[in-house]
């Protein structure tokens, strides 16, 4: 008898090797794992949820995020604000973050994903102020305590003002001191085994953050322990033009020369490659996530997604920090990737299927888990979103639920499902938290934006 089966789907994706589609379709779950995926008559489980006029997919997988950003989103001095504008306005605020207020905004910001069929996440976490405490165990925890899968990195920045980056001196780190807290953390927290729901990446900020000498060593100490990469790549004109200041060279160049160029790294944004960088990401299959809304929102410009896939790099979507895109929804985010898809290269370009791959696979092989996540077949982690189909909104919408399901909306998960265990129900959380977590929450962003 299977721990969990979710039947009667109008439609389940299974996103397997042939992309199957089962009319009717069902999934069954047992110890956190798919145990069977079919049509017609199916097994007997301890619990059932009923697919009925639902669309069911893998769960979601958001690729990048800055979780603590959520409190201070909308914060008016940054709203007319590019990159580094943006970031300016806000690093002043940042440095007061604490565990306290690290694990409720992990909390809330993981909270609001589930809501919208995220099961995995991961946290690009750079800020480390002076005496704020264990802030990545802060925030695996808050993940424990929801119950999502989570892939925090332990993030970095070296490079302050005084030495030609951006952020103020208190919030930088040393070099050793940066290379031995992510030693620290791979070994505190990183789980290799198969359905994993704790991993670790490790994740320098960005080229005009952190020196280029702390980008070579993390470099080597990924490889030695055997973790991946993650970095801000390639982000906007300003990113570009800083490289070339400061390196001499194009972002993918200075990836290159560090040791950055290597299937062990996904970037964020990657916004500006040129057509000869686009082959070489995809030469040295390294990852890219696909940030649609913060790159519109402060005008980075439209990844070329198309071109990208097509040269054989993995696509993962992300949402970015709450403050930049100020919404966590991984739906929106993949109906935005469809959209820029279809405006950038053309309305053929630009599919709900498209954009499911990227919620999905891309996402799983951003995060070196190809086959385990992202995907519904024996084996493969039970993580699922069910999307009701029914409603005004759905109305007429009868021949393609996976096109329906992007094309109409907008539309939270109706369950998601993580490791066989709702973490939402009925379109709300289950956990009982979530009023003391908001108020919490209220509390630690006023006096953030206080200061």
């Amino acid at each position: 008898m299977a721990d969990l089966l979710i039947s009667n789907a109008r439609l389940l994706a299974t996103m397997d090797g042939d992309r199957r589609e089962l009319t009717g379709g069902w999934v069954s779950i047992s110890d956190g794992l798919v145990e069977a995926v079919g049509q017609g008559e199916p097994p007997v489980a301890t619990t059932v949820i009923d697919a009925t006029d639902c669309l069911v997919t893998p769960g979601l997988i958001n690729t990048h995020h800055h979780l603590f950003q959520n409190l201070t989103r909308a914060f008016p001095p940054m709203t007319d604000k590019p990159l580094f504008g943006w970031l300016q306005s806000l690093y002043p605020l940042w440095r007061a973050i604490d565990t306290d207020a690290v694990h409720v905004s992990a909390w809330v910001g993981l909270a609001e994903l589930a809501l919208s069929g995220c099961t995995t996440s991961t946290d690009h976490l750079y800020l480390h102020p002076k005496g704020a405490g264990d802030l990545l165990t802060a925030e695996i925890e808050a993940a424990r305590d929801l119950g999502v899968r989570f892939h925090p990195t332990r993030g970095s920045m070296s490079l302050s003002e005084k030495d030609g980056g951006l952020p103020p001196d208190d919030v930088v780190a040393d070099d050793d001191d940066i290379l031995a807290a992510s030693e620290e953390a791979v070994a505190k927290h990183h789980d290799r085994s198969w359905g994993a729901r704790t991993r670790i990446a490790l994740a320098p900020c960005s080229p005009f953050s952190v020196t280029e000498q702390l980008m070579v060593r993390t470099a080597e100490l990924a490889e030695r322990l055997d973790v991946r990469l993650h970095t801000h790549f390639a982000e906007n004109d300003e990113d570009d033009e800083f490289s070339l200041e400061t390196f001499g060279c194009r972002p993918m160049e200075y990836l290159e020369r560090t040791g950055w160029a290597t299937d062990r790294t996904w970037v964020a944004h990657c916004v500006k490659p040129d057509d000869d960088e686009i082959r070489r990401l995809g030469a040295a299959g390294v990852g890219a996530a696909h940030c649609p809304s913060s790159n519109l929102i402060l005008a980075s410009g439209i990844a070329p997604v198309v071109a990208l896939r097509a040269a054989g790099v993995p696509v993962g979507l992300g949402v970015d920090g709450s403050s930049s895109a100020d919404a966590a929804s991984l739906w929106l985010e993949a109906r935005q990737a469809m959209l820029l898809a279809k405006l950038r290269d053309g309305a053929h370009a630009g599919t709900a299927r498209m954009a499911l791959e990227i919620a999905t696979l891309g996402g799983a092989a951003c995060l070196g888990r190809t086959g385990e996540l992202g995907v519904l077949e024996p084996g493969a982690v039970g993580d699922v979103a069910v999307w009701s189909l029914d409603g005004p909104i759905f109305a007429g919408a009868l021949a393609d639920p996976i096109e329906a399901w992007l094309r109409c909306g907008p539309v939270a998960a109706r369950d998601t499902v993580v490791h066989g265990t709702p973490v939402v129900q009925g379109g709300r959380l289950v956990s009982e938290r979530v009023d003391e977590m908001v108020q919490l929450h209220t509390q630690h962003s006023r006096r953030i934006q206080q200061r």
